[in-house]
């Protein structure tokens, strides 16, 4: 796990956070976790996401996207004032991941 001070995944609209690597039997993959001031500046952020992802679906269960972004795989959402990220994993390995993540917040 790494902290990353400010512009995570060098993102401009990205605060700082958390970057963790994962080996799993889903694959290869990282997670990401920050906190916003409250929900309103997460739900900010998760906007900004589905603006930089220009095939972003949106998966209403968790009120996240689903898209890619430089060729990989991304699902972000978020809970409260939390923006979580599964980066480089299909949409229902990422969707059963983040549930997993979203229940431990």
């Amino acid at each position: 796990m790494q902290l990353i001070p400010d512009h995570l995944l060098g993102k401009e609209f990205m605060p700082g956070g958390n970057l963790a690597d994962y080996k799993t039997q889903d694959g290869v993959f990282q997670e990401f976790l920050l906190e916003g001031a409250d929900p309103k500046t997460a739900a900010y952020v998760l906007l900004d996401w589905k603006a930089a992802m220009p095939d972003a679906k949106y998966l209403a269960h968790m009120g996240g996207y689903f898209g890619t972004d430089n060729g990989k795989p991304v699902y972000v959402f978020t809970k409260g004032p939390f923006i979580v990220g599964i980066i480089g994993l299909s949409e229902e390995k990422a969707d059963a991941e983040g549930r997993r993540f979203a229940a431990r917040l």
